[in-house]
């Protein structure tokens, strides 16, 4: 499967991570714009300086790591595609350059399933799908998981669990059925 990933889902580190990295078990691409990480650092600066840096850093990592994943798309793409907020159809034209399958993204209201659907495009939820890599391997998820909860718990200095870390993450679902998966 091809993914676009919305700004809103590439921001936040943990979801970004754990989602790039089950993607990538899973043989699927992800992809996003230069727009759209242009985003992310715009959004980053509203959390001041410090913020902005650690955006424009980690930005700069997944330029690095994910090379063949920055799509271009035209202006007259853009400019020529509807949804109803204007400001996101430079997502939609990345995804159908791109030739996608689905957008990943929080936002339901900004990508309505009939536009999505003239251009043979889904919207996918990331807590959705990273329960669909779960279903399929969750051996492999559950490790993903744990790395990046021993990662957060040296970086923050702090003793988060699975469950707390993942809902914090807007994966509340994921949280819930991984906590099963290793709790019982």
């Amino acid at each position: 499967m091809k993914y676009l990933a919305d700004t809103c889902v590439l921001f936040p580190t943990v979801m970004r991570t754990l989602l790039l990295e089950a993607a990538k078990s899973k043989n699927d691409e992800v992809f996003w714009s230069e727009k759209i990480l242009s985003e992310w650092s715009a959004s980053a600066k509203k959390l001041g300086e410090l913020g902005q840096l650690q955006a424009d850093a980690e930005i700069s990592l997944l330029k690095a790591n994910w090379q063949n994943s920055i799509i271009d798309f035209s202006l007259e793409l853009e400019e020529s595609l509807y949804l109803p907020d204007l400001n996101d159809r430079h997502v939609l034209a990345a995804a159908i350059t791109g030739e996608c399958d689905a957008i990943i993204t929080l936002n339901d209201r900004d990508f309505p399933k009939q536009i999505l659907d003239q251009y043979g495009l889904k919207r996918v939820d990331p807590d959705h799908l990273i329960l669909d890599y779960l279903k399929d391997d969750d051996t492999m998820i559950i490790e993903i998981v744990k790395d990046l909860l021993i990662k957060v718990n040296k970086e923050l200095k702090e003793d988060w669990s699975i469950r707390r870390l993942l809902k914090k993450a807007r994966l509340p679902r994921t949280a819930k059925a991984i906590s099963f998966r290793i709790n019982g």
